[in-house]
């Protein structure tokens, strides 16, 4: 028997949406077209999110929300601000949601960056730098080595670039696909603009932000290459 929007039951669709937070009716569509499977409707609805979160990328994003999350009785505190294009959707439960998570994921994973692109020449080079000299070490040939180096690059983006690391409450999904999911469910781009990381005793706070031109609009800087 075919699968069809009739064919699916309210506990299903209770389900799906429970797991992802997405409209009764996305999660209809998703358990349609993945014929009942809960899992594979959760990855359609991610591949929705993304793709809609890339059609909203380029627009403009001024309203938002100031959130933080302290830790460790005291010891970890977390400022993050995350942009939206407007207050309604600021004010929303889902979008504070978000906010509080992303912080609290902070405070747990101590990224030094925001994204790919903000990290710096000097970090990047000084890591590769690291990463060849162990791999040639090993006696490894020079393409194996590149190649070692490439694999060992794109872990490092996973470890220091907040929208690359998987989510703590989720690792499944990295916090770029938490935040497209959240875009898909919303309606309106969002970014994470900057973050500051404070932990007592440690004087290296760490505070990222998304690299801007001087008109206050976002560079695009490609991420410094990894060794082919």
């Amino acid at each position: 028997m075919s699968t069809t929007m009739a064919n699916i039951s309210a506990a299903q669709v209770k389900d799906l949406r429970e797991k992802t937070g997405a409209p009764m009716m996305d999660c209809k569509h998703a358990l349609t077209e993945a014929k009942g499977d809960l899992e594979q409707a959760i990855i359609l609805l991610r591949k929705k999110g993304v793709s809609v979160a890339a059609k909203k990328a380029t627009r403009a994003t001024s309203e938002g929300s100031v959130g933080y999350y302290i830790h460790a009785g005291g010891k970890i505190g977390v400022l993050v601000e995350i942009n939206c294009e407007s207050d309604f959707v600021a004010r929303t439960d889902d979008f504070k949601e978000l906010v509080h998570d992303v912080a609290m994921h902070i405070a747990a994973s101590d990224p030094k960056f925001v994204r790919k692109e903000d990290v710096t020449p000097e970090a990047f080079e000084r890591e590769k730098d690291i990463y060849r000299a162990q791999a040639a070490a090993s006696g490894k040939p020079p393409a194996i080595v590149e190649k070692m180096v490439t694999g060992k690059m794109e872990k490092f983006y996973e470890e220091v670039c907040l929208l690359e690391q998987p989510f703590i409450k989720d690792q499944t999904i990295s916090i770029s696909q938490l935040i497209a999911a959240k875009v898909g469910k919303l309606g309106e781009n969002i970014v994470v603009q900057r973050f500051a990381r404070f932990k007592v005793g440690d004087t290296t706070a760490t505070v990222a932000f998304v690299k801007t031109k001087a008109d206050g609009s976002d560079e695009g800087e490609a991420p410094a290459p990894a060794a082919k």
